[in-house]
């Protein structure tokens, strides 16, 4: 098996992976060169995480900071004339999905000799790192915009995390902690590469979860992207590894009030597309200018997915049918299952086809606004 590098997908130059980076030389995002996949005799069997799936990563992790990340349940329901699988992602142990990237990233970092990280997030990003930097004896701050959920902050203090407010837009938090990278490794969910290769273990669960089979659709809220990229590297190395026949069709679903990948996607580019962006409940898609726009869009295309873009009323009517069926999500989450109506409606997705809406963070994380919504 090849070495492993960091690439820039741009333009193909590669770095070693033994060397703390977040960015290229030239400060664009990189990517961990693609892995060739394990078929289910890899799978570690004893381990109940996602690091039953250590054999998919670039590099041996051996001691891996870990809080049993992973393993979340799938749960068949009715949704009109639909059965989807909701994949509860707020059962990891901070409440979402972001643990599968945070253990996987941080327990890389420590091995190759990082103890203090910087890391800026609206939210689920920042309890995930404040937590597993805490479980793995590593320093943490946090810069977060100043409308954070209280409840956010607080989760991120009470794992002993520094916490700095930042005044202004979600991407004034990322301009402050890349000013401030030179003193602490930025350790950012969406520049560090080694985040999308522990989201990855999304895909290889669902086959799992499936027995050994991919869905026929997968639908992901999507913000800045690394659900829904990491299910597409993930089920690319399960078809290139020969343990899948074709990829899932991936859907991403946004608030209208900020879809920016709907409004690339919809235009057929893949580069950003102008489009008027206010306030959504669903805070934590609120990503005006996605990273990975570029990996995003081709990703979809790749597996004949798309994209939705969702009312605020869709989004809210969506969370209460949620809780009605007993799912307390949070905001951002339910525009998945909102996406569910639209796609079936459309003619997207068929009663007859196997689809895994993907809810990726819990209710409690904005429960006065959950419960103010859901009335």
């Amino acid at each position: 098996m090849p070495t492993a590098s960091y690439i820039d997908p741009r333009n193909g130059q590669l770095y070693p992976l033994d060397q703390p980076r977040w960015c290229s030389d030239e400060r664009t995002p990189l990517l961990v060169t693609p892995g060739p996949g394990i078929s289910r005799a890899d799978i570690d069997g004893a381990t109940r995480s996602l690091w039953r799936y250590r054999a998919a990563l670039p590099v041996e992790i051996k001691k891996p900071i870990t809080l049993g990340e992973g393993c979340t349940p799938l749960v068949q329901q009715d949704w009109g004339d639909l059965r989807p699988f909701f994949k509860l992602e707020w059962f990891n142990p901070t409440g979402s999905f972001k643990d599968r990237g945070s253990s996987v990233m941080l327990s890389f970092l420590r091995q190759i000799g990082v103890d203090a990280i910087l890391e800026d997030s609206s939210g689920n990003g920042g309890s995930s790192m404040a937590g597993l930097g805490a479980a793995g004896g590593m320093r943490v701050k946090i810069l977060a915009p100043a409308s954070t959920s209280p409840a956010k902050i607080a989760q991120v203090r009470a794992y002993g995390a520094t916490v700095q407010l930042v005044e202004g837009p979600r991407e004034e938090s990322e301009a402050e902690a890349i000013r401030q990278s030179s003193q602490t490794f930025y350790a950012s969910h969406n520049w560090q590469p080694f985040f999308l290769e522990g989201t990855k273990s999304l895909a290889y669960e669902i086959w799992e979860d499936l027995g050994f089979r991919a869905p026929d659709n997968v639908i992901v809220p999507v913000g800045a992207g690394s659900s829904l990229l990491g299910c597409a590297f993930g089920f690319r190395e399960l078809l290139k590894a020969g343990q899948i026949a074709k990829l899932p069709r991936l859907f991403a679903a946004q608030p209208l009030n900020c879809s920016p990948i709907d409004a690339s996607f919809k235009a057929g580019v893949d580069t950003p597309v102008a489009r008027e962006v206010n306030k959504t409940v669903a805070e934590g898609t609120a990503i005006k200018n996605p990273l990975r726009l570029r990996e995003i869009i081709g990703s979809l295309r790749e597996s004949g997915g798309g994209t939705v873009a969702l009312t605020e009323d869709e989004i809210v009517a969506a969370l209460r049918r949620l809780a009605r069926q007993g799912l307390f999500a949070e905001p951002t989450s339910a525009s998945a299952a909102a996406a569910l109506e639209k796609l079936s409606g459309a003619g997207s997705i068929k009663a007859n086809e196997t689809t895994v809406a993907v809810l990726t963070g819990t209710g409690l994380k904005a429960a006065t606004t959950v419960a103010d919504l859901v009335q």
